[in-house]
């Protein structure tokens, strides 16, 4: 019999020494009036204020503490691998996502029959141009992808363990779980959720993010077929490439309109060249990820090393 009281909460955390504590609090709160049986796994992605000073005081607690910043993912990829309760909650360490609205998650998991439960936030606590970039990651991913979900940057999320194993996580994977296990056959649904504004510090999302992300996602419509992700470097020349030959494209157009001769006009060449060069940078991500991917799965190795862990009962 599956059981749906006993959760593992997994919880990146970077420079979150103003908030965790309160979040921490919340967590258990929750649990304690729903008489679940939890942990909570914090991962410090190598915080440079007093994150891990602040979480060592609390309790419970299993603090990871990876050996320098790998980012978001792979610090979701160690929580998640060390969870051992059938369910896994994974929220931000910001407290913008509440816990309160997994008692509902549970029950909407529960009801339909799901793998996981994505949280949506319809009304987001963000500045204007997080909320930018995210509605324009959400559109292109729904183009791209059609993974049904509204939401797939919110970090909130139900899963159950048993899904989980079949996923490894690189890049900025961590998004886009449910849709790299509706490819797998898993039941995905989601539920709104609330969302709040953040008391402290600030975000860590930018451009360089989404632009990771956006490579993530062609990478997953590829997956469907033959890979998992493109290497980030390699497909983010590839796509810069492609981005110049058509601006060359356009320079070649203005050329012909304003009737310059063409027989020695160079933005043509240089469009042909950059746009071949791009996919060939493109293509080549994608196999060298396919090696790594193939390298990750059959071994032990992880993209990301563990200083230390902490726990606190």
């Amino acid at each position: 019999m599956f059981k749906l009281d006993q959760l593992s909460f997994v919880i990146p955390a970077y420079n979150e020494e103003g908030n965790i504590a309160d979040l921490h609090r919340e967590i258990v709160s929750m649990c304690s009036s729903n008489h679940y049986e939890f942990e909570i796994i914090v991962v410090n992605d190598h915080s440079t204020d007093r994150t891990l000073e602040v979480l060592k005081s609390l309790e419970p607690i299993k603090i990871i503490s990876l050996r320098r910043k790998y980012g978001q993912t792979s610090a979701m990829d160690a929580g998640i691998k060390m969870a051992k309760f059938p369910l896994v909650v994974t929220m931000d360490g910001d407290g913008q996502n509440d816990p309160a609205d997994v008692p509902d998650m549970i029950g909407h998991m529960s009801a339909h029959q799901l793998d996981v439960v994505s949280g949506w936030r319809v009304s987001r606590k963000d500045s204007m141009s997080k909320k930018f970039l995210s509605r324009g990651a959400n559109i292109l991913r729904k183009v791209i992808i059609n993974d049904k979900i509204h939401d797939s940057g919110c970090s909130l999320k139900l899963y159950k363990r048993e899904a989980l194993r079949s996923v490894n996580l690189y890049g900025e994977m961590h998004r886009f779980i449910p849709a790299l296990l509706a490819l797998q056959g898993y039941s995905v649904g989601e539920l709104p959720v609330n969302h709040r504004p953040r008391k402290h510090g600030i975000s860590k999302y930018n451009w360089h993010r989404a632009v990771k992300g956006f490579i993530d996602m062609l990478a997953i419509w590829f997956s469907k077929k033959y890979a998992f992700r493109p290497l980030h470097l390699l497909g983010g020349l590839g796509l810069l490439l492609i981005l110049l030959s058509i601006i060359f494209f356009g320079m070649t157009v203005k050329e012909f309109f304003t009737g310059q001769d063409m027989s020695d006009t160079l933005w043509l060449l240089l469009a042909l060249f950059t746009m071949v060069t791009g996919f060939m940078f493109f293509l080549f991500g994608l196999v060298l990820d396919l090696i790594m991917k193939t390298y990750f799965e059959t071994t032990a190795q992880t993209p990301y090393n563990i200083e230390e862990i902490y726990e606190r009962e």
